[in-house]
């Protein structure tokens, strides 16, 4: 009798430390972002898939879609009592100045995590890859560039492009869509890619007469493929690749060309402070930094943010469709990234440019 009870009473305290031990990670997730909705969707369904594999939880998951400006607005008005656990994306110069605000916490990623993604890539100036401080990781390298439907170029009588300058081709007067930089985070990086290599006279100038050639703004920098795969307008500029190739997925004809010294981002992730669900959080960003969560990402057309991994898929996959897409590119690490872009000088001309894009191009462009 005595051996029963014995018995009895360790199993009700194995049961008691079992339901008061904490749980591996919360039930949900939640993540504010400008990353294309195509691209965010399939990393939450493999996380999700992933954590009721490993843990047995049941993650609900959540993307808010907010334009990089707009997102780094909403967490800064959160004051600390955020609606989202996660920021993802856009240029790290935001997230320099939500950790300065200590608007975020550091990711605490055991250390073979964080030591696999290098520290930058490009030359003559590096792009960080992570906070040395460990406030946000890289997640995926995504080049900014240039897009263009090839038939509707052939009607012009434009060449394939190739290089920044091919824009101001006079036959290209009407033919370009863009994204004001007060609304693109992608815009506002590469025009300061052109001011930087150009200097800031010669770099204004040609902002321009890209401007003279300029048939639309549109109203948010997702919208630019768009136009262009639908043979709208020739050109497009400063896009993302992935939003890009979204299109080719649906079955538009439209190339994606990164000219020499194109911005290329890594995709920042941080966790915000005050977060409600911080262990799910790690967990995701964890998980995407895994082969398994680098394959999802180079299936929506994004390309690995370490040497490990290469852009290599079965005959036919979105993979290889991707690889076509941008020209044969399997990695970034394979051949020296031209890079002029320094961040330091971003961050601090960053309201310098948007005011000096409203006075000198947004009030005195007209439509072609």
């Amino acid at each position: 009798m005595r051996f029963l009870v014995a018995t009895l009473m360790v199993a009700l305290v194995a049961v008691g430390a079992q339901a008061q031990a904490p749980a591996a990670i919360e039930d949900e997730l939640v993540l504010i972002t400008p990353v294309s909705k195509f691209v965010f969707d399939g990393a939450l369904k493999a996380f999700g898939e992933y954590a009721k594999q490993k843990w047995n939880v049941t993650v609900k998951t959540n993307g808010i879609p907010a334009g990089t400006p707009l997102a780094y607005g909403r967490i800064v008005e959160w004051k600390g009592k955020p609606e989202a656990d996660i920021f993802w994306g856009g240029e790290s110069a935001l997230f320099e100045k939500l950790a300065d605000q200590k608007l975020l916490v550091k990711l605490e990623l055991p250390k073979a995590v964080a030591d696999a993604v290098p520290a930058s890539i490009g030359t003559p100036k590096p792009v960080p890859l992570k906070d040395p401080d460990g406030y946000w990781i890289g997640t995926a390298l995504e080049p900014y560039g240039l897009v263009y439907h090839p038939k509707v170029l052939q009607r012009l009588g434009v060449p394939a492009l190739k290089d920044w300058d091919d824009l101001l081709n006079p036959k290209l007067k009407g033919q370009i869509a863009q994204c004001a930089p007060t609304r693109s985070s992608s815009s506002n990086a590469t025009y300061e890619v052109m001011l930087q290599s150009k200097g800031e006279a010669a770099g204004w100038e040609w902002l321009k007469k890209l401007a003279d050639n300029t048939g639309h703004f549109t109203a948010r920098s997702r919208d630019v493929p768009n136009v262009v795969a639908k043979g709208e307008f020739a050109v497009g500029f400063a896009v993302p690749s992935y939003m890009a190739f979204e299109e080719k997925v649906s079955g538009f004809d439209i190339k994606f060309v990164a000219p020499k010294n194109a911005f290329v981002t890594p995709e920042p992730m941080a966790i915000l402070a005050g977060a409600r669900h911080p262990k799910a959080a790690r967990a995701f960003i964890e998980f995407l930094l895994t082969e398994q969560g680098q394959r999802v990402f180079m299936e929506s057309g994004l390309f690995p943010l370490s040497p490990k991994y290469r852009m290599q898929g079965a005959s036919g996959s979105k993979i290889e469709l991707a690889v076509d897409f941008t020209g044969g590119v399997r990695s970034y690490f394979d051949a020296p990234v031209a890079n002029v872009y320094d961040e330091d000088v971003a961050k601090k001309r960053s309201e310098a440019l948007k005011e000096r894009f409203r006075k000198d191009i947004e009030t005195t462009w007209k439509k072609p």
